[in-house]
């Protein structure tokens, strides 16, 4: 993966993938950045909706490389587009998403009202701009600050992880808990928000050993009722934490060291209850909906690779905790 820091260093990074005419998938909010990017399509949707993905694959032809500029929607849209046309992309993150490290992606069908995974996208490149997150409303920083924080503690605890993955993750969980309070006092604050975006940066790395639990709920959640993730992973990662204490103690305790919490699922959820809702209920989930929910989150691949298995009925109840 080549990384940058700085939009100077786009057109480098261009250079070294050997992309001379790339297709920048974006959103609306971002149509006023100048990046030396011909073709454009700024009609990303949420959760990386279908119709998005579509209509950004066809604008692709011809094209040599993809560039996504924006959150994990954008960068899933973008990811789809690549295993669709085979293209390379490079991720100018504008969120804490973290979704521009791994080659997994979530693309949401509103009319199954699911979120299909997809696998072996080219992600080869990342450019980091912190001041292009300088727009961030607070929710928004938090909900997917806090996304940044599961992909940390996660890897921590998932099958796959390894010596350099818990470092990543480890220095992540620090530098999150550490700015994350700073930037929702003063958003405008740039080197917080640089300090906040390396941390995710770190979440990102992290990430690719795996998921766990807690993002098997919010991923079927989102692709549920269409909520934002990041929120989605705020309100579920306290009761993964609760439910693995058994049999990851000792790492989710390196996590709340890094922390700097003898909790680290107490301060998660201090860290929420700064800019978020900290309720399912808060979010129009039906309650009557958690049974369903619960069987389908069952059935996800970062269900499965949790450390403690969970039954329908267990997810359910963490649900309950939390509605």
């Amino acid at each position: 993966m080549i990384v940058r820091w700085g939009l100077r260093s786009l057109p480098e990074v261009l250079e070294e993938l050997g992309v001379n005419d790339p297709l920048l998938i974006s959103e609306e909010l971002w149509q006023g950045v100048e990046l030396p990017v011909a073709r454009r399509f700024h009609g990303a949707r949420p959760h990386a909706e279908v119709a998005g993905v579509r209509e950004a694959t066809a604008l692709a032809e011809g094209a040599d490389g993809l560039v996504a500029l924006g959150g994990g929607s954008v960068m899933d849209t973008t990811k789809a587009v690549s295993v669709q046309t085979g293209l390379p992309m490079v991720s100018i993150p504008t969120t804490y998403a973290g979704a521009e490290w791994t080659p997994f992606f979530g693309v949401r069908n509103a009319e199954t009202r699911t979120k299909d995974a997809g696998f072996d996208a080219r992600v080869e490149g990342i450019v980091y701009e912190p001041e292009l997150t300088l727009r961030m409303p607070a929710q928004v920083t938090a909900g997917t600050a806090l996304n940044a924080l599961t992909h940390c503690a996660e890897a921590l605890y998932v099958p796959g992880r390894t010596e350099e993955s818990d470092d990543h993750a480890l220095q992540g969980a620090a530098l999150i808990a550490r700015h994350l309070p700073n930037v929702l006092e003063d958003g405008s604050e740039l080197e917080e928000r640089r300090g906040l975006l390396e941390g995710a940066m770190h979440g990102g790395a992290a990430l690719r050993v795996g998921m766990g639990l807690g993002h098997a709920m919010a991923q079927s959640l989102g692709g549920r009722y269409g909520v934002p993730h990041g929120a989605m992973n705020a309100i579920c990662l306290p009761p993964a934490l609760r439910f693995n204490a058994d049999v990851a103690a000792f790492q989710i305790a390196r996590l709340g060291e890094a922390m700097g919490a003898a909790d680290p699922a107490v301060r998660a959820e201090e860290l929420a209850a700064i800019a978020l809702d900290t309720q399912l209920r808060d979010y129009d989930i039906p309650r009557d909906d958690l049974g369903e929910l619960s069987a389908a989150t069952a059935q996800r691949g970062a269900a499965r690779a949790n450390p403690r298995p969970a039954s329908v009925d267990e997810i359910r109840a963490l649900f309950e905790s939390v509605w």
